[in-house]
């Protein structure tokens, strides 16, 4: 049993402890540095945060997602035939991104996250997933003039994930996270969904999980399972029904547990986790079970979302019997 995060984590640190992202990104916008000078800064807070994640515990961590704008920018400003427009909410959240608009055929040029995940494997205690939005979200929060269809751009976006996929699989990566919270706001896209993800993965070698958050999968429960990823992770928080579809049927892949709330401050003990953990987890192979927040660790002040993870850690501990 694995205890892990979702992808990404607070840049900015409660005070007195320096805003140094932050500070640096407003510098840069006033000309007083270089953007090398940036990347060094976030170096350093990747650094940190991956540092903060092996002390809470846990068994595989990401490099945070420190250098993402948000969900969608980072990986579509580096595609072809995409510009990027203003400031819209992402999703339900207090968080925005700028939305990507399709003008052209979009198309993979050069490994985007490959340079992050190497940095984050050499700097890291413990083992580094890298972490994709996947293809449906991006396209479902695309303003597409030109293919004008959906599926289509979803389809040219899952052919540049998987040569990005690619290049992290040869880069090292064993396990390549795709986060897709956007279907489950549009369920009746489901058999599009699957073909989209077939090409997501098609050649690929390394395991892949799905993240599935901000709601339920009631409906799509046994598509879901038909999926190609080798893990499937579901939000036991906004996906309340998730309980009871597990409890219903066996589950068939490997399991994310989102269990603790990574949009609420209020901290979960770890026997309420390892309690949770256990409940959900009834006849499933422990070895196949990673258990994290229900999504990013974006929403909550660092500090605070450092101790749910080392929380997280201890409660999937004492799931285990290791403590008692």
């Amino acid at each position: 049993m694995k205890a892990t995060v979702v992808g990404s984590y607070p840049k900015i640190p409660n005070r007195p402890r320096p805003a140094r992202l932050r500070n640096a990104i407003s510098k840069l916008d006033r000309g007083e540095i270089a953007k090398a000078e940036l990347a060094q800064v976030a170096d350093e807070v990747t650094i940190e945060v991956l540092e903060e994640q092996a002390q809470a515990g846990l068994d595989l961590v990401t490099d945070g997602h420190i250098r993402w704008e948000d969900e969608q920018t980072y990986l579509a400003r580096q595609l072809t035939g995409i510009s990027i427009n203003g400031l819209i909410r992402w999703f339900d959240t207090n968080m925005y991104f700028r939305q990507p608009v399709i003008e052209g055929d979009v198309t993979w040029q050069r490994p985007i996250t490959v340079r992050d995940y190497a940095f984050a494997v050499e700097h890291s205690a413990k083992p580094v997933k890298p972490v994709l939005t996947g293809p449906y979200t991006l396209a479902r929060l695309s303003i597409d003039n030109h293919y004008n269809n959906n599926e289509a751009l979803a389809l040219a976006f899952a052919e540049a994930l998987n040569r990005e996929a690619k290049a992290l699989q040869e880069a090292g990566a064993t396990l390549i996270q795709f986060n897709e919270p956007a279907i489950l706001k549009q369920k009746d896209d489901i058999a599009s969904f699957a073909k989209i993800c077939e090409r997501l993965v098609d050649g690929l070698t390394a395991e892949t999980s799905l993240y599935l958050y901000f709601g339920d999968v009631e409906g799509i429960y046994a598509e879901i399972q038909q999926l190609p990823f080798d893990l499937i992770g579901l939000d036991l928080v906004m996906g309340a029904a998730n309980a009871e579809l597990l409890a219903g049927a066996t589950f068939k892949k490997k399991l994310g547990l989102g269990i603790i709330d990574a949009r609420n401050t209020r901290l979960e003990t770890p026997d309420q986790i390892a309690k949770q953990i256990r409940r959900l987890s009834d006849g499933i192979d422990p070895d196949s079970v990673h258990v994290s927040p229900s999504a990013g660790l974006e929403f909550l002040p660092r500090e605070v979302a450092q101790e749910k993870l080392r929380l997280l850690a201890e409660g999937v501990r004492k799931a285990e019997g290791v403590l008692v």
